[in-house]
């Protein structure tokens, strides 16, 4: 057993700005940073477009924000939350700075900002075309520094410690505390039992539940996963939002993005013979909230029998988008295309999970001494939908508000250390190693087909019951595998895989009504 005060899982914005201010405040604390890859590769890593946040306050005003983002949220955002996290922004990202972030500007020595669907003034705060790596360099930099934190990569979390993995009947079912979780530490093959004090979730989305996505291949929905098979409240997973642009290809998984910002910057969106489409669907045209884009280019490429649409960037000014997005053009290049003289194809992919594990404005969740932050959570910041650049700036400021809260709990102490003897040791006595593991390959793809074709962009009555049915088939024959064999990361990741899908088909077939980035075709008929 290994023993540490704070466990945080996920190495990305959330988890290390949390442990950073912790560990300044609390130098005492002994704190330990878990990730199943490099500590690098997070979702904030690959975050093109940068941080909405008002720094302007001529053009701008916090009410402005607010607004955008109710409106993106289509009706569901929480005004509170989104108030809070609209005027605690310009501090964090001031604190960004003062960590060694560098962001952009002009020659006046502003903030170069940059504006993406949604927003009705120029506010994203970025760092060319890769904020979220300029990001992720400032934290990890900042968090070696400290003598007090340990970061640990390749360990993968297999479960929480709390009740719920000891006889019912000791514990009340419905007070459940986390304890830490059984983590497996991949070079060294062995399941280690890690306690602590608090635990924050901040293990990113789950892209990778859908066949194509913008999120790094680490996005398996880990925490909600973990979230679920411990008891906790999760909702809004019918709530997807997928990025109207990412680079078309004939292969799955991981597509390259074009950030919202090209379109900011003013490319157009053209049908793959090069008409001009999106004056249909929206007066804002390209610049129209995720939700809208996505569903226009989706018609469009079905009712044309396109696998793509294109993205115009020929009539931009070259010497500034090359000083913006020198990244994306390289990225085009090496596709064999110029976005100076040709038309980018371009499709929408699996981007980012609005709900998420249900917590307050602090970041806790409905399981004591566990918070979560980030893309794993449901703060209710987006909604239905989350406006452009806000999940960067959500990120900061629940990971101080959860991180202001933790050291309250620390300094208060009322942690029940009794309850810890109980937990077992992981016992895989009588496992034996999956050798077979295109099975596991092969439901992996499975579940990812059916939730392509199912319960994507657009859905129906039918398609989420036939979904229905075959997660259902899934999950049991990924339940019978676990039963017998010894954890790997791969088995691991396609149980929480399948809880996610499970998640995101029921929500969808409860919802009752269009709004944001859900839109089943049945419910028009009714409204």
């Amino acid at each position: 057993m290994i023993y540490t005060d704070v466990l945080v899982i996920g190495s990305g914005i959330s988890g290390l700005s949390y442990a950073l201010k912790i560990a300044q405040q609390r130098p005492d604390t002994r704190i330990t940073i878990i990730t199943k890859s490099d500590d690098e590769e997070s979702s904030t890593k690959y975050a093109q477009g940068g941080v909405a946040v008002v720094t302007n306050f001529e053009k701008d005003s916090f009410d402005k924000h607010i607004e955008d983002t109710l409106r993106a949220g289509d009706g569901l955002c929480k005004r509170e939350v989104v108030e809070i996290v609209v005027k605690e922004g310009p501090e964090r990202i001031r604190e960004m700075v003062e960590w060694g972030a560098n962001f952009d500007k002009d020659e006046f020595q502003s903030y170069d900002l940059g504006r993406e669907g949604g927003h009705t003034e120029n506010r994203v705060v970025h760092h060319k075309d890769i904020t979220g790596a300029e990001i992720e360099r400032a934290l990890l930099q900042a968090v070696e520094r400290l003598e007090n934190v340990t970061l640990l990569n390749h360990h993968y979390v297999i479960d929480l410690l709390t009740e719920h993995q000891v006889p019912r009947s000791e514990f009340d079912k419905y007070n459940l505390h986390c304890y830490g979780a059984y983590v497996l530490d991949m070079k060294a093959s062995r399941i280690i039992k890690m306690t602590a004090k608090i635990t924050l979730m901040a293990t990113g989305g789950c892209g990778h539940v859908y066949k194509n996505t913008t999120n790094p291949t680490i996005a398996t929905g880990d925490g909600i996963g973990l979230a679920h098979r411990a008891k906790a409240r999760i909702s809004n997973m019918q709530f997807i939002q997928f990025h109207p642009t990412a680079f078309y290809s004939n292969t799955t998984g991981q597509l390259p993005l074009i950030s919202e910002a090209v379109r900011g910057f003013g490319a157009k969106l053209r049908t793959a013979s090069g008409e001009p489409f999106m004056h249909k669907y929206d007066d804002r045209e390209e610049l129209a909230s995720r939700d809208i884009v996505a569903r226009a280019i989706d018609n469009e490429m079905k009712l044309r029998g396109d696998d793509y649409v294109c993205l115009d960037c020929r009539h931009l000014d070259q010497r500034k988008f090359l000083e913006h997005f020198p990244n994306i053009y390289k990225q085009s290049k090496d596709e064999g295309l110029d976005m100076f003289m040709d038309l980018i194809p371009v499709v929408p992919a699996s981007h980012y999970l609005c709900g998420g594990i249900d917590v307050d404005s602090f970041g806790q969740s409905t399981i004591k001494n566990m918070f979560a932050v980030g893309e794993c959570s449901n703060t209710g910041l987006h909604g239905a939908n989350r406006l452009a650049s806000n999940s960067l700036l959500e990120a900061l400021v629940f990971a101080h508000r959860a991180a202001m809260k933790t050291i309250e709990r620390l300094h208060e102490d009322n942690f029940n250390y009794d309850h810890l003897l109980k937990i077992p040791e992981w016992n895989q006595e009588g496992m034996r190693v999956n050798e077979e593991m295109v099975l596991l390959n092969y439901l992996r793809k499975e579940l990812q087909t059916l939730m392509s074709d199912l319960v994507g962009i657009v859905r129906s009555n039918a398609r989420l019951k036939m979904a229905k049915q075959k997660e259902e088939e899934i999950y049991k024959s990924v339940k019978e595998i676990y039963k017998f064999s010894i954890l790997s990361p791969q088995l691991s990741e396609l149980r929480n895989l399948a809880s996610v899908a499970y998640l995101i088909i029921t929500q969808s077939i409860e919802q009752t009504e269009n709004r944001g980035t859900f839109y089943n075709k049945d419910l028009d008929i009714h409204e």
